[in-house]
């Protein structure tokens, strides 16, 4: 007997096994900021950034208060590159392919905002002062054009219980950094952890 044949690889059978898009979910998107998804943007104090370059995918949190990415018109968004590891995955994507994608998520709420446009990276001296924190400036701006917006249903934060305080996991039950660290490489784990939430402190702008 032969071997059923469980992947996909064709566009009309996914559609088949998928149905027919829902109007409301076509309905919903725009090329531009509507008025009615801004309020989104403002409340939401943590957007992960998706971006394709040359060594594959990568997705990485961005995260302010609330309303730290500016609209500055119905097309553009600015979203300030506050100090990190240097890694700069993301950066060294955005000059290869400057698409960009980003899921907004708002504590409390189930809806999510996706954006997707491109992005362009600016060292204005103007501009970053405008992203002044504590006296400190991000490195870099990245000036987003808007391709679409549309808003994600509550399906997938309801099932994940994401904002439930119940289900929330305490840390010593995952390994820490340091641990980490020790596991796959010569580091000093616990030296590590000990000097981690100062350096943390010291340097979050």
């Amino acid at each position: 007997m032969a071997e059923q044949r469980s992947i996909i690889t064709e566009l009309t059978e996914l559609e088949r096994l998928y149905g027919t898009v829902g109007r409301p979910s076509i309905a919903k998107v725009t090329d531009h900021i509507h008025s009615t998804y801004r309020p989104f943007i403002a409340a939401s104090p943590l957007v992960a950034l998706a971006t394709s370059g040359p060594e594959g995918l990568d997705v990485s949190p961005r995260g302010d208060p609330a309303g730290f990415i500016n609209i500055e018109d119905d097309k553009t968004l600015l979203l300030p590159d506050r100090r990190g590891n240097n890694r700069i995955d993301s950066l060294r994507n955005i000059l290869h392919d400057n698409r960009v994608a980003l899921l907004f998520l708002i504590p409390g709420i189930g809806e999510t905002l996706r954006i997707n446009g491109k992005a362009e990276i600016d060292t204005d001296p103007l501009l970053l002062q405008r992203f002044a924190v504590n006296n400190q400036l991000p490195r870099t701006v990245l000036r987003i054009t808007v391709d679409s917006v549309f808003f994600q249903c509550s399906r997938a934060i309801i099932r994940a219980k994401l904002w439930d305080p119940a289900e929330q996991i305490a840390r010593n039950r995952l390994p820490s950094p340091g641990t980490i660290l020790k596991d796959l490489s010569d580091i000093d784990g616990e030296a590590y952890d000990a000097a981690l939430p100062a350096r943390i402190k010291n340097t979050l702008y």
